[in-house]
């Protein structure tokens, strides 16, 4: 969702590099990059005036010394950058509000507009505090939309949590009754879900009023879709000056939205955003980092936010298992299923390759639909199809036979599982030669033993890659490509023979 922002500022980069100094003129003619991918991201105009003031008045008149940048010293484009990444975190609130868990219980009230994934929200917001520890109880007091009643009635039994709703009771009444009841059974944390509607109107806003004089939440959070940029930001307005609430979360920040609602909530209402949704599932919340975002935006990526979301979803100990079975280059389709779906718990695979510091660079490259989620999908369906042999034997898949017949049950040509199969085995091959090249063919602790060799001799780890380059991988030909050359050869070597003749 940041692409758009990201191309001003690396255009804006492009402008000031390898300068020695920045000046009026190169600052400007940056700016005016900064300026257009703004306005077109719909950041608020007096936000994005007030952002580029700021940036202009900190860069005019630094000098930067080129010659010993490895010395320290950095270069006018760096300077730049750093500047636009110190004011993009500072506009976002600098340090995203924590929740005030101290009450007994403590309530989380739920408040925005309908549609804006409030039920959704507090299902995921409840996931996390559970992995903490925490107890939560689910409240539905939205009692308008009896679908939101049953969708979060659903979300608490996959959850394993207990959801509070009484029919018929109104929704100030029901609130007050439900802490209560967290409190005699024991639930540290209520969360409430309160009713929306498609405008703001003064029934909505006095039942929010009466909930929140009743109750006395410890936060209220109000909840909205990123996707429609200035409107939330105006609407966000409106209910704080009402509830005077405490945070934000931004709903399907992983979409097409364009980034402005994110940029200009914290300047426009003083609120900042806490939590951020990333896709459908119910681990997909993250807490929000306005320092992740503004080196995503930069094109820097977000190491922190990708390692964060790796110790989530990745037992360490296993992961290493894993790591010297691909290394050794013996792994299986069923080894292959499982780090997919490993990857796709992360989330999506532009989201994840987004948080690698360069990748933005590289997008504009990578052919289109080759980052499409459902590639990975096509790929599962594939090895679905197989047999319990074939999984943990690739190389059964030779057979022609067998490619059909998975094809058949995947719904998908024969020629692209052939294709499948073919990477499949290009990916184990590469992965082998760099087992051998790194050392890794062993086992991870004869791998920490080398480290530990080479460091006690003196020897540096990245000198390894110049003393045992990999090979390139061998080209790899299914069975009918190679049928074809062999009756090519021998249709050219008869035609040489009729002309030697």
């Amino acid at each position: 969702m940041l692409d758009t922002l990201t191309d001003g500022f690396r255009n804006a980069r492009l402008k000031v590099q390898g300068k020695a100094r920045l000046s009026e003129a190169n600052v400007a003619e940056a700016l005016k990059d900064v300026r257009i991918s703004l306005l077109e991201a719909d950041v608020d105009l007096n936000v994005v005036k007030g952002f580029l003031s700021r940036v202009r008045e900190r860069s005019l008149g630094e000098v930067v010394d080129l010659k010993n940048k490895s010395a320290g010293e950095v270069s006018a484009g760096d300077h730049f950058v750093k500047i636009c990444h110190d004011e993009l975190v500072e506009l976002m609130g600098g340090v995203a509000p924590t929740l005030d868990l101290s009450g007994e219980p403590a309530v989380i009230m739920m408040v925005g507009l309908q549609g804006a994934g409030k039920t959704t929200t507090a299902g995921k917001l409840a996931k996390m505090l559970a992995d903490k520890g925490h107890k939560p109880m689910l409240v539905a007091a939205d009692i308008y939309r009896p679908a939101a009643i049953d969708q979060l009635t659903t979300l608490g039994g996959k959850l394993g949590l207990p959801v509070f709703s009484i029919k018929g009771m109104k929704p100030v009444e029901l609130s007050k009754l439900a802490v209560a009841q967290a409190k005699s059974v024991g639930r540290d944390v209520v969360i409430i879900d309160t009713a929306g509607r498609l405008a703001i109107d003064n029934t909505l806003m006095e039942e929010l009023i009466n909930i929140k004089k009743k109750v006395r939440p410890d936060n209220i959070l109000f909840v909205c879709d990123a996707m429609i940029g200035q409107d939330a930001v105006r609407t966000a307005a409106s209910f704080d000056k009402v509830l005077d609430f405490s945070a934000f979360v931004l709903t399907k920040f992983d979409g097409d939205a364009r980034g402005g609602a994110a940029l200009s909530i914290r300047e426009v209402t003083g609120k900042s955003v806490a939590f951020v949704g990333m896709g459908e599932g119910l681990d997909a919340l993250e807490e929000f980092r306005p320092e992740g975002v503004a080196s995503r935006i930069l094109g820097m990526g977000d190491v922190v936010g990708l390692v964060q979301d790796f110790q989530q979803h990745v037992d360490e100990e296993q992961a290493a298992k894993d790591a010297e079975k691909i290394m050794s280059g013996d792994f299986t389709f069923n080894d292959f299923l499982k780090q997919l779906e490993t990857i796709q718990s992360m989330g999506s695979l532009t989201n994840i390759l987004d948080k690698l510091p360069g990748f933005s660079d590289l997008k504009s490259q990578i052919p289109d639909g080759a980052l499409d989620d459902s590639e990975l999908d096509r790929v599962k369906f594939c090895i679905s199809s197989m047999t319990k042999q074939e999984r943990e034997n690739p190389d059964l898949l030779v057979s022609q036979s067998r490619i059909q017949r998975i094809a058949r049950g995947c719904g998908q040509e024969p020629k692209q599982v052939s294709e499948m199969y073919k990477r499949f085995l290009s990916a184990r091959q590469m992965m082998r030669q760099m087992g051998q090249a790194t050392g890794m063919f062993g086992s991870v602790n004869k791998m920490r033993k080398m480290r530990k060799r080479m460091k006690a001799s003196g020897m540096d780890m990245s000198a390894m890659g110049g003393m045992m380059p990999p090979a390139a991988p061998k080209e790899i030909i299914d069975p009918e490509e190679r049928a074809q050359r062999r009756k090519d050869a021998r249709a050219n070597r008869k035609k040489r023979g009729r002309k030697g003749r």
